[in-house]
C-alpha cells in the first residue's frame, strides 16, 4: 500500500468536496405552485432565501379562505424546491460518497450537513 497515493487520494477528495460544497452554496433551486401563482427560491443548502405570490392568488371577496389558500400554496412551492435540492445534493454530493465507499447518501453524510 503506497502511503503518498493514498494521500494524494484524500487530499484530492476533499478539494472535490469542497468544490461540490461551494456548488451548492452558489446554486439556487426554484419551486412553484398553483400554475406559477407561488414561486419559492431556496439555497442548494436549502435555505429558503425568497418566496414570491402572484396577486392573483388573493380573492379580496374572501380573506379567509385566500390566507389558507395561499399558504397551502407556499407549503406546497417550498417541498417542490426542497425536492429539488435533494436531487441537486445527490448530484453533487452522491459520487463523492460513493467514492468514500457510501454507496450514496441515504440519511445524509455526516458532519456535512446533508
Amino acid at each position: 500500500m503506497d502511503m503518498q497515493a493514498l494521500l494524494q487520494q484524500a487530499q484530492q477528495m476533499q478539494q472535490q468536496l469542497v468544490m461540490a460544497q461551494q456548488e451548492l452554496d452558489e446554486a439556487k433551486v426554484e419551486g412553484t405552485s398553483g400554475g406559477g401563482l407561488v414561486t419559492v427560491t431556496v439555497s442548494g443548502r436549502g435555505s429558503v432565501e425568497d418566496i414570491s405570490i402572484d396577486p392573483k392568488a388573493i380573492d379580496g371577496d374572501d380573506p379567509a379562505e385566500t390566507a389558507q389558500t395561499v399558504a397551502d400554496l407556499v407549503l406546497a412551492a417550498i417541498r417542490d424546491a426542497e425536492s429539488g435540492v435533494e436531487e441537486l445534493q445527490q448530484e453533487k454530493m452522491g459520487p463523492l460518497a460513493e467514492g468514500l465507499g457510501g454507496g450514496g447518501m441515504p440519511g445524509g453524510m455526516p458532519g456535512l450537513g446533508f
